[in-house]
């Protein structure tokens, strides 16, 4: 359950946060992922592949994965290995049609959620809809539940807070459930929304109603 008022699901702060390269890279896009993190109650992870998919982007000039570096040596994110459990739940998400089955990084990432009963941190929405057609038990957030806590507010301030959505959604490509978007665009403002692509088309278009 939510608590009142808040949006985040993550009010339970004993599972591990189970970060796939998309929840990394919209956090490092804050510019304040180390506070963000410091943050929150929970312990956050990432699966061994996750740096490798993340430093693919190296070519293209992105420094995030340099970033994770730091935050690995800094003690705020672990990297972990899937066990035989979680290496079976992988090969299941792997193998297969394309329409039933993920990159490596979100199958780890679910696999290792599944076998440590952790909460599985995604933003895309196929990986989303398998976890609930085929591990309905499964905790599921997305990286607007970790912006969204209240201890992240608590230690940014709701001003450094909107920045930091801000910069995730437009630096970063934050994908936004539709359950999220109000709080998203309540927070940041209809004019910064409106230059958000990664935002719903409708919460876009709200700042033109707006001045009209």
């Amino acid at each position: 359950m939510r608590p009142m008022g808040s949006p985040t699901c993550l009010t339970d702060p004993s599972p591990t946060l189970v970060a796939d390269a998309s929840a990394i890279i919209n956090l490092i896009a804050t510019g304040c992922a180390s506070a963000i993190i410091s943050a929150l109650p929970n312990r956050v992870v990432v699966v061994d592949v996750v740096p490798a998919e993340i430093d693919t982007g190296r070519h293209r000039g992105r420094q995030d994965s340099d970033r994770l570096n730091e935050l690995i040596a800094a003690g705020l994110v672990e990297i972990v290995k899937l066990g035989d459990v979680a290496a079976q739940h992988f090969e299941t998400l792997v193998v297969g049609p394309a329409v039933s089955t993920l990159d490596d990084g979100e199958a780890a990432t679910i696999a290792y959620a599944i076998e440590q009963g952790g909460i599985a941190v995604l933003d895309e929405r196929k990986a989303t809809r398998l976890c609930a057609e085929r591990f309905p038990e499964l905790r599921l957030g997305c990286t607007v539940d970790i912006l969204a806590h209240p201890d992240v507010e608590g230690s940014l301030g709701r001003e450094t807070l909107a920045s930091a959505v801000f910069k995730a959604l437009y630096h970063g490509r934050m994908r936004v459930f539709p359950h999220h978007v109000e709080w998203v665009v309540g927070l940041i403002g209809t004019d910064q929304a409106a230059v958000c692509v990664s935002l719903p088309k409708s919460a876009r278009l709200q700042t033109g109603q707006h001045h009209r």
